[in-house]
């Protein structure tokens, strides 16, 4: 391919990429977002094959056909429910490419440097690779808490910031030996040490980390794996990856940061601690005087809402489970039919990943301009009716405001105990991700619905006639 139309391809591809990045910022966008990104990634994979700088069709193309059949089965099966676990997986496979790429730039026999570029291209090749192996070992860990084979109860090593301290300057070190190695021999074993100890770094990192931190872990990979896909572009020389590399990695950190002040939370301190414990334990210990709670049929929260004249919903992780989120608007399209102003209040970190509640109410066809964000709703709780909670826990916990002792203390949450009525349904009084105690299932005007969600809406829809 003529140099000028590649660079060409690749430019489009990123403004494509830009695009994307663009419509997936808004719900009515998203779609076409998507389709952005699929073309631009179709022009830079055709781009780089024709590039003249690929070879070995005859194993390049049935690998990326098994690898498209693989990801199409992939995307028709996975719940969303298990979306964050797919994200975080996906993850890892990016930063094990990095590091598979850039030990193969370091050892390919054609790569002839010699000077200032060696130097380079080493430094290169150790951020590359020490990037890559943190995205690759984290992301596995933040796939097992968000399965729930690992617990989502954080680690903490005693002096375990020093360790990690102490981990980073002996990577240091041997990035040292590795970009002063005379030979390709002497420097793969200061490589290939730096390499494992980042990968204990990178396992580290993330078991420190507690479950109620996790959407932003989700998050804080992508950017990892944003910049480790950036590096890997460096060493290749291909334009593509060091633009797409660049967006994620810097939209990751952003959408990281974001998320960070959502929840009131230091983003440094979120990667060295964490914190939170394993979810679905008890709500509180026998010693503590929790209160009374009180339950409500659905036939009683069927009347509530017939009577509302303002209800504000609020779906957490439970209602995505429970796959509730259909039924959901088919109750909010009667209610508005009855004349009554139904709103969705979404909190930003609501569910396992970012966003995750947007997409399962635009699946379930719910107006966009009913759905509103925290902010956006927190001041009119005192004049609703009815806040319906369905499923979530810790960004409803007025623990947040009210104990400066409790672990999500600070965090912003959205005050559904100041609607005239609550109504919470969860299975059980267990605990959520945070695996702390909520006091809003105790208050006066809090009523509890127990059972499985869909099952407990499809009886309060029945109800609604």
């Amino acid at each position: 391919m003529n140099p000028q139309l590649l660079t060409v391809s690749y430019l489009a591809a990123g403004a494509l990429f830009i695009f994307s990045l663009s419509g997936l910022s808004n719900q009515e966008t998203a779609r076409r977002g998507n389709v952005f990104g699929m073309l631009g990634m179709a022009i830079a994979i055709l781009a780089t094959m024709f590039s003249g700088q690929v070879s070995g069709f005859e194993k390049l193309v049935p690998a990326m056909i098994i690898g498209a059949l693989i990801g199409v089965v992939i995307a028709k099966k996975v719940e969303m429910t298990s979306m964050p676990e797919l994200v975080a997986i996906l993850h890892s496979f990016v930063g094990a490419a990095a590091v598979m790429v850039g030990i193969a730039s370091y050892l390919d026999p054609e790569n002839h440097f010699e000077g200032a570029e060696k130097t380079i291209h080493d430094v290169e090749v150790f951020l590359g690779v020490f990037i890559g192996v943190i995205t690759f070992t984290g992301s596995i860990i933040a796939f097992g808490k968000l399965r729930g084979s690992i617990s989502g109860k954080p680690v903490m090593i005693p002096m375990r910031h020093w360790l990690n301290l102490i981990a980073l300057a002996t990577c240091i070190y041997f990035g040292y030996e590795f970009i002063s190695a005379e030979t390709h021999q002497a420097g793969l074993i200061p490589l290939l040490i730096m390499t494992a100890i980042a990968g204990m770094i990178g396992i580290h990192l993330i078991m420190a980390i507690g479950g109620a931190d996790m959407p932003v872990v989700v998050s804080m990979l992508n950017s990892y794996s944003g910049w480790a896909a950036a590096a890997t572009g460096f060493m290749l020389g291909n334009i593509a990856l060091i633009v797409v590399g660049a967006l994620v990695g810097s939209s990751g950190a952003i959408l990281s940061y974001i998320m960070c002040r959502a929840m009131n939370r230091n983003f440094v301190s979120v990667i060295l601690g964490g914190f939170g414990t394993s979810g679905g334990s008890t709500a509180a210990s026998g010693d503590e005087e929790a209160g009374e709670v009180t339950s409500a049929t659905p036939e009683e929260v069927a009347g509530l809402l017939k009577d509302a004249n303002n209800v504000v919903i609020v779906p957490g992780y439970g209602m995505a489970v429970a796959q509730a989120q259909t039924v959901v608007s088919d109750i909010v399209k009667k209610l508005r039919t009855k004349g009554v102003n139904v709103r969705f209040g979404i909190h930003p970190v609501a569910g396992r990943l970012p966003g995750h509640m947007n997409v399962l109410l635009a699946e379930a066809k719910v107006p966009y301009d009913i759905v509103l964000e925290m902010d956006e709703l927190n001041d009119d709780f005192p004049n609703t009716d009815v806040s319906l909670v369905i499923g979530a826990n810790d960004i409803v916990n007025p623990a947040a405001q009210t104990d400066p002792n409790s672990p999500i203390a600070g965090m912003p949450v959205l005050e559904v105990w100041k609607a005239k009525s609550c109504i919470v349904l969860k299975r059980s009084m267990a605990s959520g991700y945070a695996g702390v105690d909520n006091p809003l299932f105790y208050k006066e005007n809090t009523d509890m619905l127990f059972g499985d969600a869909k099952d407990s809406m499809i009886e309060v829809l029945k109800n609604l006639d």
